[in-house]
């Protein structure tokens, strides 16, 4: 089914909305978990996943690290979508009759300003479109979600105010992954490369396996550590670099990265997101 897009979470999540901007006219899948978008790739009912990986105000997104290295997916693209929350609220409520907001506790961390404003009460939810369903199923005039505009079209919820979020800059970052890699031929400008791997353990063995990235000049843009198997010493770090693997300077970099590594695995080369190339350089 090459025409349909995993993700997590329900309909109207960001990521449902990610996936419709990235490739409209696709179908979305909703499934309950990452695990479980992953598996849909991999058992032939949706082509493609959106991962979401990182957020501007939240940081990563820990479960992605752990699980895309061992999903035998492939890293083909990359997307970033900009998060509007808004205001949700039944029919017939008002700014002034709202006492509650529900939403998944990163969202309620976003949105400071107008729960102050409002005095609303924050009531932490499993999730943005969830959130937004039990406020429909729910009713009444003292309940809001904070969602997408989409969440308020597929629940048929009233957005009483948009962009309510602190941060304008507040923005999402997502894998786009396959069951195959698709690489963009040698020489493709503006390429990212996504790849984990484990250093040897000597001393100074990072700064000497990141060395070649340096002398090389390869920008690495993203490198991220986290644990392995609940192991203090088993450390594992995943990174982006800008370029291509055959591009000769990326290519001498992973191999001065190879040498000090005990595991090294591409996880995919495709080509950078216009957001990216738009603020390549930026403070």
């Amino acid at each position: 089914m090459t025409d349909v897009i995993a993700f997590q979470g329900l309909p109207g999540a960001y990521s449902d909305l990610a996936c419709r901007a990235a490739y409209p006219g696709w179908t979305t899948l909703p499934c309950p978990s990452f695990e479980a978008a992953m598996d849909a790739v991999r058992g032939g009912q949706a082509g493609l996943a959106m991962l979401p990986c990182e957020n501007s105000l939240a940081g990563r997104v820990p479960d992605i690290h752990r699980l895309l290295p061992e999903s035998g997916l492939s890293v083909v693209g990359e997307h970033f979508e900009r998060v509007e929350h808004c205001l949700l609220a039944p029919p017939g409520a008002t700014l002034a009759t709202l006492r509650r907001a529900h939403s998944h506790p990163v969202a309620l961390g976003q949105v400071r300003n107008i729960l102050k404003e409002l005095s609303l009460t924050p009531v932490i939810e499993a999730d943005t479109a969830g959130a937004a369903q039990i406020i429909a199923e729910r009713g009444g005039i003292e309940d809001a979600a904070i969602a997408s505009a989409l969440a308020a079209e597929t629940y048929g919820l009233a957005i009483l105010r948009r962009n309510v979020e602190d941060a304008a800059h507040n923005t999402t970052r997502f894998y786009v992954c396959s069951p195959a890699p698709h690489v963009p031929p040698a020489g493709t400008p503006d390429c990212v490369t996504t790849f984990v791997f484990r250093v040897r353990n000597i001393p100074a063995a990072l700064y000497k396996a990141l060395g070649g990235f340096a002398t090389n000049g390869v920008n690495m843009t993203k490198l991220e550590s986290y644990m392995l198997d609940g192991e203090f010493t088993a450390t594992q770090f995943l990174a982006d670099v800008d370029g291509h693997p055959e591009e000769a300077a990326v290519r001498r970099a992973m191999e001065e990265l190879t040498f000090f590594s005990r595991e090294l695995k591409l996880l995919g080369t495709y080509p950078a997101h216009p957001y990216r190339q738009a603020h390549r350089g930026s403070a």
